[in-house]
């Protein structure tokens, strides 16, 4: 019975914090983060290649908009090279991620 009552508690916990991430979600005061980007990074692609690909923007298209080459944008993905934060913030407006989830 009290193993029971436990349980029950615990289920309640949890659904109070899901209806609070979801309500912070609508809100804009959380970010979602789709399962894709989040199964791509843990196969250790780069956020910004995650998330690009997410999105479905080809690498060109991407330098393109932003103004850079495919190849520097293609160093940054593989992290041989760290983006200057001006990109940084370019890249997070075409792909409309936080800044935070690209580092």
């Amino acid at each position: 019975m009290l193993r029971l009552h436990r349980q029950e508690m615990e289920d309640a916990e949890d659904i109070n914090a899901i209806d609070a991430n979801l309500k912070a979600m609508q809100e804009g005061r959380e970010v979602a983060v789709p399962g894709e980007v989040t199964f791509a990074i843990l196969d250790d692609a780069s956020p910004i290649r995650a998330w690009r690909e997410h999105k479905q923007i080809k690498m060109n298209e991407l330098a393109k908009k932003i103004g850079i080459s495919s190849a520097y944008l293609s160093q940054i993905e593989k992290g041989k090279r760290n983006p200057t934060v001006d990109t940084l913030k370019a890249i997070a407006k075409e792909l409309n991620p936080e800044v935070e989830l690209l580092i």
